[in-house]
């Protein structure tokens, strides 16, 4: 009976996790960029009462054994394509396929997001383009700066970024750096839409033509993949899996009273 109490407590921890998991997926359900995410169980260790044995054609076929519950082993983050939403915005852009924008920080560092809502930054009479945060858009390695007198910015598919001036002169300014990664799911989350490089993800694969891991379109961004009713769903299922739990923990603790209660 002890061993329906452990066993039933770690399927609730399970259950909290996923219920977590669930949660933070539905709170990003209008987060630009967001990638929902699923939890991963394994089952634990099981004690082997009886040994399955065959000998000359006799014995036990089969085996008698009791797990001791469940454990979560993962979080895995689903990268597929959420739907496109147009905005208009010269400066919002989406990628179509399976690249990552580069941005750095003011420390040098590099991180990478599907997030495209980016904005101007004026330092002086000088513009660069920006996240949220002030993290800079990298193009062909370096800082997005686009100069002065801007009048229109425009970028193609390829990531190719010209701005036209008010003299209406048209400059070039870079390829936006797109890239991907053989394994994304790897990819350390680190909040505001960013990811960071781990060893379970490798190192970013650089395009060897412009438009190779995603087109990039202007004034376009891309929502969440989260499906708010499949979402609603698993957190019945999950709250259900954690009640049955809990009545477990609740008839173990009962058929333990009955044998403290025993009289001769």
């Amino acid at each position: 009976m002890m061993r329906a109490l452990w066993t039933a407590g770690s399927g609730m921890q399970a259950q909290q996790l996923n219920v977590d998991t669930i949660s933070n997926n539905l709170a990003n359900v209008n987060t630009t960029g967001y990638k929902k995410e699923r939890a991963e169980f394994k089952d634990l260790l099981y004690e082997a009462i009886f040994r399955a044995e065959m000998v000359d054609g006799q014995g036990r076929p089969v085996n008698l054994q009791v797990g001791h519950g469940v454990k979560p082993v993962a979080i895995v983050k689903d990268f597929s394509k959420g739907n496109m939403q147009q905005t208009e915005n010269p400066l919002d852009l989406a990628i179509d396929g399976e690249g990552f924008f580069v941005v750095r920080d003011v420390n040098d560092n590099l991180f990478y997001t599907r997030d495209g809502s980016f904005k101007l930054s004026i330092d002086g009479e000088e513009a660069t383009i920006v996240t949220s945060d002030g993290y800079f858009l990298q193009i062909e390695g370096a800082d997005a700066e686009i100069g002065s007198e801007i009048k229109e910015i425009t970028v193609d598919e390829d990531g190719s970024v010209f701005v036209r001036r008010n003299d209406d002169t048209l400059d070039e300014i870079g390829i936006v750096d797109v890239v991907r990664f053989p394994n994304p799911a790897g990819l350390e989350s680190v909040g505001r839409n960013l990811y960071k490089v781990t060893s379970a993800s490798g190192e970013p694969v650089e395009a060897e033509e412009p438009g190779i891991n995603g087109l990039v379109m202007q004034g376009f961004l891309e929502a969440s993949n989260v499906q708010v009713v499949e979402e609603m769903v698993k957190l019945i299922v999950a709250q259900r899996a954690y009640e049955i739990n809990s009545k477990s923990v609740q008839t173990a603790d009962e058929m333990l009273q009955i044998a403290n209660n025993l009289r001769r």
